[in-house]
């Protein structure tokens, strides 16, 4: 079985709980994506499956131990004949780390929109560069990452165009999983990168503080999608970064806002 399957595979624990596996490496910060798609598949878990995810909104509050498995305890807030939602606790020990809500619903007749032009450029003619910093949590071996960054200061843009190399089975639910578990990597990259640094170079405090994603199209995760991320405002230390994530048919799938923490480090005292 895959690693990448493995990692968004959750099973029962204690009802109303369900455990997430580690990822490692040991002593390593979980990483943020493990925790999002973990939450959404828990929740997914006890909703009929005639009801696809169409929203998640999930607070980090604090670090969790890629070492060790997470748990989710799932609070069913409400179901109806079209939609439910659900609450979802994520804890190590006696240690909360992020609470979510999750919105479901079914299919229903009405107006579409929400078609990109894509760029130019041909993704299998990009360098292969992997995420923009290092990620020793990510199966790196079962995705192909590779973006370009465009434009400096408030017109910065980054593509980050990715694909699983995995056979992947045709369940629309893994293929949602898939992309929410992709999107976080580096996501609150470009608030630091309009002011010419990075999270890569540590010169600030980073790391996402809220995250929310809105579902419009199924994810096709075994073909190359698009993420074009713009940050349109920081303040106070915190920065707000948004993504669309657009499939190869031009097709925009999902909407996504993140904020994150771009403080500047507390200088070192004198010795």
């Amino acid at each position: 079985m895959s690693r990448l399957l493995e990692l968004l595979e959750v099973t029962q624990a204690q009802p109303p709980t369900w455990r997430g596996p580690a990822s490692g490496p040991q002593g390593k910060r979980a990483y943020g994506g493990q925790l999002a798609a973990q939450s959404l598949a828990a929740a997914a878990r006890t909703v009929d499956r005639s009801k696809a995810p169409t929203a998640m909104h999930l607070q980090f509050l604090r670090g969790g131990v890629a070492g060790d498995p997470t748990d989710y305890a799932v609070v069913n807030v409400h179901d109806g004949r079209t939609a439910a939602s659900r609450r979802v606790d994520a804890t190590q020990g006696e240690r909360l780390l992020t609470t979510s809500t999750v919105s479901f619903a079914v299919a229903l007749p009405g107006p579409e929109h929400g078609r990109r032009e894509l760029p130019a450029e041909d993704p299998e003619s990009l360098p292969q560069t992997g995420p923009p910093g290092p990620a020793p949590s990510l199966p790196l071996d079962e995705l192909d990452l590779r973006y370009v960054d465009y434009g400096s200061g408030e017109g910065f843009v980054r593509r980050l165009w990715w694909r699983t190399v995995v056979d992947l089975p045709e369940d629309p639910l893994l293929h949602a999983l898939i992309a929410v578990y992709v999107t976080d990597v580096y996501l609150i990259d470009p608030a630091l990168q309009v002011h010419g640094h990075s999270m890569r170079a540590r010169t600030h405090r980073s790391g996402t503080t809220d995250s929310s994603i809105w579902f419009h199209h199924e994810v096709r995760a075994g073909e190359w999608n698009l993420l074009e991320c713009r940050s349109p405002a920081a303040a106070r230390g915190r920065g707000v970064v948004t993504a669309n994530l657009i499939r190869r048919d031009g097709v925009l799938a999902a909407t996504l806002v993140q904020e994150g923490l771009i403080a500047d480090r507390e200088p070192t005292p004198p010795a």
